[in-house]
């Protein structure tokens, strides 16, 4: 297979990494760059797209990353739709590989981009032929395909650029700029909003004009979804400040007894976010089949009505989107539930595997530095023994309390979007850290060894 696809790979593009260590500007400035070359790209519209298109993801649109209409209508759902393939093959141990290698880590990238590129021309085929993005005449039909297919493979590399130029990962900047301005435009908007002539379609100045005028406000519209942000924003920082610390000495022969160094935390959010994103994007992926399905005419996964599943499993995988759905359709909030957070688990799972976070990984890396847990043996069994009582157990809870968060958010409406909020505080968290820890790398350089950079 590895014979096959290695030529593929060589004809494929990719970013070289630096040869060199980058200073802290450096990281900005290509982070900046980029952020900049992604708001541009989102507003540049599609050429010869019918102004009846809909918006058929408008709910997963927050994490999508992408701005509909524009050459970016597709966003990061093709790499991480390329991500969970791979996640799916290698954890059920279809596809052997070894992510501690490092010649097995680059087939496994490599495979990602190609399967990214693949995801990118067959979405942007899939939603202008089943007519989710209608070209004004079927002469447009294969520009509108050309058109979002430039712009997929742009997101993939702008993406690689992030992660090797700049600072976390180009999927998560997206997901947080997107929300940002999301939430942005639909707290403070001053203009008139199109369905109230006449009031601002923000929510705050809405609500204060509605106020001043004397007139009573929808609470559930205004206020609400205000509420709901605040709340999202205070848990996800505090869940993400939790976390249990092992103690650290070093070990082996006369360090014996020098005492503890340090303590390695495991963050109760152990697998981050990406359990969240890459469920979301699953079920975006089923509602994409369900309008192919319904074109054949066969609607085994249910009907489509301008882009809005009414039906069948894509029904039910819709997020709900209003507490008032809790009485009105109590099975699909409970279905909707269980197989959110259920996935959540499960994506938490395979991503410490693949991502080298599984006890025997780091047991392996916190041997290699001559570390030690105090009061056991200095052995890489013994760490690892000692690592299973806290990772798997973290693992589970941390997954399934982001999808049960994510869940309860979309349900309350927070304002951009109850996982998009998540998403983007725990991406923005993050970043927060790891450009703190560059800062101080930066100013005391000898921690750069200890780190390991």
């Amino acid at each position: 297979m590895r014979e096959k696809l290695d030529p593929i790979f060589s004809i494929i593009p990719e970013v070289k990494r630096p040869e060199y260590r980058q200073t802290f500007k450096e990281k900005l400035k290509w982070t900046g760059i980029i952020l900049i070359l992604y708001f541009f790209l989102g507003q540049i519209p599609l050429y010869g797209l019918s102004p009846t298109a809909v918006d058929q993801f408008a709910q997963l649109r927050a994490v999508i990353a992408g701005n509909f209409g524009s050459i970016l209508t597709l966003g990061i759902g093709p790499i991480v739709s390329a991500s969970i393939i791979l996640q799916l093959l290698v954890g059920g141990k279809l596809l052997k590989l070894d992510l501690s290698r490092h010649e097995d880590k680059a087939f496994f990238q490599g495979t990602q981009k190609l399967l990214a590129i693949i995801f990118t021309v067959f979405e942007a085929a899939i939603l202008v032929l089943t007519g989710a993005l209608a070209p004004l005449s079927p002469a447009f039909t294969g520009i509108l395909i050309l058109q979002m297919s430039i712009g997929g493979i742009l997101i993939i590399f702008l993406d690689e650029v992030v992660s090797k130029w700049g600072f976390g990962s180009g999927v998560g900047l997206f997901i947080a700029a997107g929300v940002s301005q999301e939430i942005m435009v639909g707290a403070f908007n001053p203009l008139p909003s199109p369905a109230q002539p006449g009031v601002p379609a923000g929510r705050i100045p809405g609500f204060l004009y509605l106020l001043a005028t004397g007139q009573s406000p929808d609470l559930q519209y205004y206020i609400i979804p205000i509420l709901a942000l605040i709340f999202v924003f205070l848990i996800v920082v505090y869940a993400e400040s939790m976390r249990v610390e092992i103690p650290l000495t070093m070990g082996g022969g006369k360090s014996w007894g020098r005492g503890p160094i340090g303590k390695y935390p495991l963050r109760f959010v152990y697998a981050s976010n990406m359990p969240v994103i890459l469920t979301s994007a699953l079920l975006l992926n089923v509602q994409l089949m369900a309008n192919v399905f319904q074109k054949l005419g066969h609607p085994i996964l249910g009907e489509v009505s301008r882009g809005q599943a009414i039906n069948g499993l894509a029904y039910l995988l819709t997020p709900p989107r209003s507490i008032d759905i809790i009485y009105l359709d109590p099975l699909k909030v409970v279905f909707y539930a269980i197989v959110f957070i259920g996935f959540s688990i499960l994506f938490a799972w395979l991503w410490i595997e693949i991502s080298g976070l599984g006890p025997r990984e780091v047991a392996k890396q916190l041997y290699q530095m001559g570390l030690q847990v105090p009061g056991f043996r200095s052995t890489k069994r013994q760490f690892e023994r000692i690592l299973k009582r806290y990772i798997p157990p973290l693992t589970i809870l941390g997954g399934a309390f982001v999808g049960f968060l994510a869940f309860i958010a979309d349900l309350t409406g927070a304002l951009g979007g109850g996982t998009g909020v998540l998403l983007t505080v725990g991406i923005v968290y993050r970043l927060y850290e790891e450009i703190a820890q560059e800062q101080l790398m930066d100013m005391h350089p000898m921690l750069r060894r200890f780190l390991g950079e």
